[in-house]
């Protein structure tokens, strides 16, 4: 153990701790472990963690992250699926920060599967997210978890920059539109592939979410919204007039729930904000009702 990170974990112990547990990083799960203290340590201060705050992690894998957090953290709860790395994390917690056990807890699930948490609401989302489930996670924890105010997810390069995107960019898309609804989005770092073991064949990016104090104002459900958001990108080459005909229940429809909401039948997803995409909604929905009406 290193003199000047006693606590945290090198790429020596992270492959010793592998070794003893029988561990090699999955393909199937996303599973790459950051071996470089110092890149732990610039997320949690990118992610600006304090003591108040009660931090929730998910896929902890080795624990990198996991002690770094615990070190700035008043409590950490870290969701893990594997169950030889669940059963392991406690017991790299009690040894490497032992003054620091009372403010740990692991939930051993799977993260789409979690709604609630031990302990005090999270007010902190800091992750070094599996690549293959990145996206539909932080959605996840970001929707049933409305206490978390801020978010710091590490991705792979190409979805941090599908999150962040803005409406007109070329990689603007669902990802996009759905995390806005949420928060203010914004990329926040590089990161590189030797901080990794395995290193992944792709780069990664840091991504970080600020939580909006309301959803944009809309009648509308948060459900009807993100159902025009799926349609418009579903096919995203054709004007929303077309591709929302389905949605809408004919293209004269989906015109009139445009026209409405004061967007161009003509226009794209792509160059819509969120806030639009919620005016369809409630248009659509009042077309709808109108009709049913009838």
């Amino acid at each position: 153990m290193s003199t000047t990170e006693p606590a945290l974990l090198g790429p020596g112990d992270v492959r010793e701790l592998a070794a003893a547990l029988g561990v090699r990083p999955t393909k199937q799960r996303g599973q790459n472990f950051v071996i470089d203290a110092n890149t732990v340590r610039r997320i949690v201060r990118t992610a600006d963690v304090g003591p108040r705050d009660t931090v929730v992690e998910v896929g902890p894998g080795l624990g990198s992250l996991t002690l770094a957090l615990l070190e700035a953290a008043d409590r950490v709860v870290a969701v893990e699926i594997d169950d030889v790395l669940a059963k392991a994390l406690p017991s790299t917690v009690a040894a490497r920060l032992p003054q620091r056990a009372d403010g740990f807890a692991l939930v051993h699930a799977d993260a789409m599967d979690v709604t609630e948490l031990p302990g005090p609401a999270p007010t902190a989302l800091v992750a070094n997210l599996p690549y293959n489930v990145a996206v539909p996670v932080l959605l996840h924890m970001l929707r049933h978890f409305p206490t978390i105010e801020r978010t710091l997810v590490m991705v792979q390069a190409e979805v941090a920059d599908r999150l962040a995107a803005g409406p007109g960019s070329r990689v603007y898309g669902v990802p996009s539109v759905k995390a806005a609804w949420y928060a203010d989005v914004k990329r926040a770092g590089s990161i590189g592939r030797n901080v990794f073991w395995p290193a992944p064949n792709v780069d990664s990016g840091l991504v970080a979410l600020v939580r909006r104090q309301a959803p944009p104002a809309t009648t509308a459900t948060r459900e009807e919204v993100f159902a025009v958001v799926d349609a418009a990108f579903a096919q995203r080459r054709k004007t929303l007039r077309a591709a929302l005909a389905g949605w809408a229940g004919s293209a004269p429809a989906a015109e009139a729930a445009l026209v409405a909401a004061g967007v161009s039948p003509q226009a794209r997803g792509e160059s819509l904000t969120v806030a639009e995409f919620a005016r369809i909604a409630e248009c659509g929905q009042a077309g709808k009702a109108g009709k049913a009406g009838r």
